[in-house]
């Protein structure tokens, strides 16, 4: 299925068709290099689009992922939990050429799903005490202290799954799911790119991760490499 027919899109450009727009804020999935969106992410640098404000676990890696709209200078604003071994998102943000709202790993994903949940605030003891608390509102729970963290949403959420079938309801693929089914949930629109659309009804739906309501747009990427950031090794034992 390659041909726009409801959900479905040819490809990433259609699929971003009248959506983007100059300071807009997007969710992209993935966590390191697992899980990313990688067609939308370059049709997204072909767009030209700038001043975005992306809120992802991570921002790529050296050449890949969102890492070229970083280089390219079309972000202007990063919410984000690591910064990791990407030297550029470093070197932006310390020479203040980048934003980042750095923001725990739990909490994070709280705050997306939140923004999916419609759940405007909630509390959390992760960071207490802390920068990362500073400004924010606290209150005390059972004699414990809290602070209270915003929901995050989004103009739109580009996820990466496994299949779909024409509905857009979305399966994933072991950890490739990571922040894609809350990310899914929170963008006011949501493209996803599928490895694989199938046959409406292929899908068993009690292995359906992300039910196609949240899903606006679908389209098959095509062929993913499946990087590894860091290959781990050990010698083969000597028999």
């Amino acid at each position: 299925m390659t041909a726009a027919s409801g959900k479905v899109r040819s490809d990433a450009a259609a699929s971003l068709e009248g959506v983007l727009f100059d300071g807009m804020t997007i969710m992209s999935g993935g966590f390191g290099l697992s899980g990313n969106p990688e067609y939308l992410i370059d049709a997204l640098l072909a767009s030209g689009v700038k001043d975005l404000t992306i809120i992802s676990n991570n921002c790529g890696a050296d050449g890949f992922g969102l890492w070229k709209l970083l280089d390219n200078g079309q972000i202007k604003k990063m919410v984000s939990s690591y910064v990791g071994e990407n030297k550029l998102f470093a070197q932006l943000y310390l020479s203040g050429k980048l934003e980042l709202e750095l923001v725990p790993q739990g909490t994070l994903a709280e705050r997306i799903r939140a923004g999916g949940a419609g759940i405007p605030a909630f509390f959390t003891r992760t960071a207490v005490g802390t920068q990362l608390a500073e400004g924010k509102p606290t209150a005390e729970f059972d004699g414990v202290t809290y602070v209270q963290e915003r929901w995050l949403r989004a103009d739109l959420s580009i996820v990466k799954a496994w299949k779909s079938d024409p509905e857009g309801n979305l399966v994933y693929r072991k950890t490739a799911r990571n922040f894609n089914p809350n990310m899914a949930t929170a963008g006011k629109v949501c493209v996803a790119e599928v490895e694989e659309i199938v046959e409406a009804g292929a899908l068993d739906p009690d292995h359906v991760h992300t039910p196609g309501i949240y899903v606006d747009r679908v389209l098959a990427g095509g062929r993913y490499e499946k990087k590894i950031e860091f290959r781990t090794t050990r010698p083969r034992a000597h028999t």
